[in-house]
């Protein structure tokens, strides 16, 4: 059985746009490489034609992995999220026992991480570490820089 991605209707509407894109825009540009190539004369001997076929391959199983991915893909409601403990699009506000300082991440699906907005893997080590820690729990998490001790101070949507 395929595992199901959680998205936000964000994050799968921007995943959408990303295949869409790809089929239609992607497909032509490699088409269109492709016919230049051909252009140029004898194909057994022809570099740029050979790497048209490989951007060819690489763009297809790029959408083949996305067409799985919104074919297996779950848009996560908010409103029926229970807030009581650290789920995956759960945003929480923790205090890092080791810097003294507050950190707010957003626990997202793979697809969905973007460290620059705050939002992690939910496979990361920190999100696993945090799944289903309540507000006043204290986790230590096990990361490849050593271990980090968080705080759960708030949790939230």
């Amino acid at each position: 059985m395929a595992e199901v991605n959680y998205f936000t209707k964000e994050g799968l509407d921007k995943l959408q746009e990303e295949l869409r894109e790809l089929k239609s825009k992607g497909r032509q540009e490699i088409a269109r490489q492709i016919q230049e190539a051909r252009e140029k004369g004898d194909l057994s001997e022809n570099a740029e034609y050979d790497a048209a076929k490989d951007a060819q391959g690489h763009l297809e199983a790029k959408i083949a992995r996305l067409e799985n991915t919104v074919a297996t893909s779950k848009v996560i409601d908010n409103a029926r999220m229970d807030n009581s403990k650290i789920s995956i699009m759960s945003r929480v506000k923790l205090l890092n026992h080791l810097t003294h300082k507050e950190v707010i991440y957003t626990l997202v699906s793979e697809n969905e991480a973007n460290m620059k907005e705050g939002k992690i893997s939910i496979k990361s080590p920190i999100a696993q570490g945090l799944l289903n820690k309540k507000v006043g729990d204290v986790t230590e998490i096990a990361v490849p820089a050593g271990k980090l001790k968080f705080e759960v101070l708030e949790i939230g949507i």
